[in-house]
């Protein structure tokens, strides 16, 4: 079955807290960032531990297993995003369109065992480097494929909303 892609532009996050999760991005600190990327990142074990990790709730909806795969691949993304931001001017980020990339790396089919390992990698290393981030690197830009134009610290606020918004989906 396949699942109707998202194409909400999901940057209001930034203006209000979301509907559906209740998170605030625009109210967190940056200093925040990488306490709640740990705190996320430490829940999904437990997730993906689960016997019925892989079977999605309805046809509209991913699996667990497949809400923790994109969830590893965002702070993989993120952190690659974040390194363009502070290795050059205004760079502009590549589209990556995640309900593709679901498919195509078959993230209902992945090991949860290797996902749980992956995703702890992934969200160690984003973590670390917004932590690294230097005060006067904060305000540096980049722009999304579709324009969006974001500073260091709106994509951090942007950013840690997505796996804090997964891991209310996955638990209910």
């Amino acid at each position: 079955m396949t699942i109707t892609p998202d194409t909400k532009n999901w940057t209001w996050v930034l203006e209000r807290p979301c509907a559906e999760c209740g998170f605030d991005a625009g109210a967190v600190e940056f200093e925040d960032i990488p306490d709640l990327v740990r705190a996320n990142a430490a829940a999904w074990p437990a997730v993906l531990a689960r016997p019925d990790v892989a079977e999605r709730p309805d046809e509209q909806t991913w699996s667990a297993l497949e809400y923790a795969a994109h969830v590893r691949d965002v702070f993989r993304i993120f952190r690659e995003r974040l390194e363009l931001m502070l290795a050059q001017e205004d760079p502009h980020f590549a589209n990556w369109d995640q309900d593709e990339t679901a498919v195509a790396e078959r993230y209902g089919e992945q090991e949860p065992a290797a996902v749980a390992a992956e995703l702890a990698t992934a969200a160690a290393a984003v973590a670390d480097a917004f932590a690294a981030v230097p005060l006067a690197d904060r305000g540096r830009r980049g722009l999304r494929s579709d324009g969006s134009a974001f500073t260091v610290e709106s994509l951090a606020r942007y950013f840690v909303h997505d796996p804090i918004h997964h891991l209310r989906d996955v638990r209910g």
